[in-house]
């Protein structure tokens, strides 16, 4: 069963790897859902730290997956592949794909995909996936598993990772603190629920997590000289969780640390897990985080929306690192 749908449909492409102005609109084939996949007709799609690092050449799609940047949606189910029993035409989601979110129309795995929260529009339900999947499975699942209790440093708390990694470890009980700067950063920081926020220029974070005696769990999107700075701050069998290296990811460092406090240092990047790994997270999230934004207690961060034709300024804003939370594009 599907609706009506165009043979053809709006996408932006990358005309070669470089600065956010090779990001062009064009004219696509609308694609066809495989047997597990659905087929959305776009509303919005989130720009997260991957889609640049592709759109520079250096982040390729995983093999038979589209050239097209995007990696979360929302909107409405308009297709669906024989196979595919979770979803009817007509349902409202929002979730991962492994690419093609800069378009009007997208086809992914319907097992990435979840409702769209209660109270939440299309385009603040598509803020959601990438940084949830990526913090749930990185700090709950695996290596790492925050506790209640637990002292969480989070690098980065205005940013779409930090400022999910804030809410999600209050709201299940860890005390929480996050780096940023300037002010309006911090304050940003702050209203998502952070415990403490640390100006990291003009405070040490490592004398301040060491007084409060160690971080059980750090996730760092820096890297640079806070990998060093890091393994200081982390407790005896803490855990360090690096999911990107803003800063650099070469670096001399002395290991011993680790050996001595005992310390898991880890990371991933989440689009080439396997499929069903990220099934298990949407499973998870439904079951565990989902009541949470039905409820209030967890909110969308979405603070700029631009059109889709617009992707290459979005682009541009949020290399500026001068955004606050989600950078949206809102597709017509």
């Amino acid at each position: 069963m599907t609706a009506d749908i165009p043979s053809s449909m709006t996408a932006i492409e990358i005309s070669e790897p470089g600065k956010p102005d090779v990001l062009k609109p064009s004219t696509r084939k609308v694609p066809e859902p495989k047997k597990h996949e659905i087929l959305i007709k776009v509303a919005a799609a989130g720009v997260n730290g991957p889609d640049l690092v592709q759109r520079r050449g250096h982040y390729p799609p995983p093999k038979g997956a589209t050239d097209l940047l995007g990696l979360e949606v929302a909107g409405e189910v308009v297709a669906a592949g024989e196979n595919v029993t979770e979803w009817v035409i007509g349902d409202q989601v929002c979730g991962l794909t492994n690419g093609g979110g800069y378009a009007q129309y997208v086809a992914a795995d319907a097992t990435h995909f979840l409702p769209v929260p209660q109270q939440l529009d299309l385009v603040e339900a598509a803020s959601l996936p990438e940084t949830f999947f990526t913090v749930w499975s990185n700090i709950f699942m695996g290596f790492v598993d925050l506790k209640p209790n637990d002292l969480f440093l989070v690098h980065g708390g205005s940013g779409g990772i930090g400022a999910t990694a804030v809410q999600l470890g209050k709201a299940f009980g860890a005390t929480v603190y996050t780096t940023d700067s300037p002010d309006d950063r911090c304050s940003f920081a702050a209203e998502f629920g952070a415990d403490k926020v640390i100006d990291y220029k003009n405070q040490d974070f490592v004398e301040i997590v060491r007084e409060a005696g160690g971080a059980d769990v750090i996730l760092d999107t820096v890297g640079g000289p806070y990998i060093e700075r890091n393994i200081k701050a982390s407790k005896h069998e803490g855990a360090i969780v690096q999911l990107a290296f803003n800063l650099g990811s070469k670096i001399e460092i002395n290991l011993m640390p680790i050996m001595l406090k005992r310390l898991i240092y880890t990371g991933s990047t989440l689009r080439s897990r396997p499929e069903a790994f990220k099934a298990e997270i949407a499973k998870q999230l439904l079951k565990k985080v989902w009541p949470k934004i039905n409820d209030g207690s967890i909110k969308p961060m979405v603070r700029q929306i631009l059109p889709l034709e617009k992707a290459a300024e979005a682009h541009s804003l949020m290399e500026s690192a001068t955004h606050l939370g989600k950078i949206m594009l809102k597709v017509n």
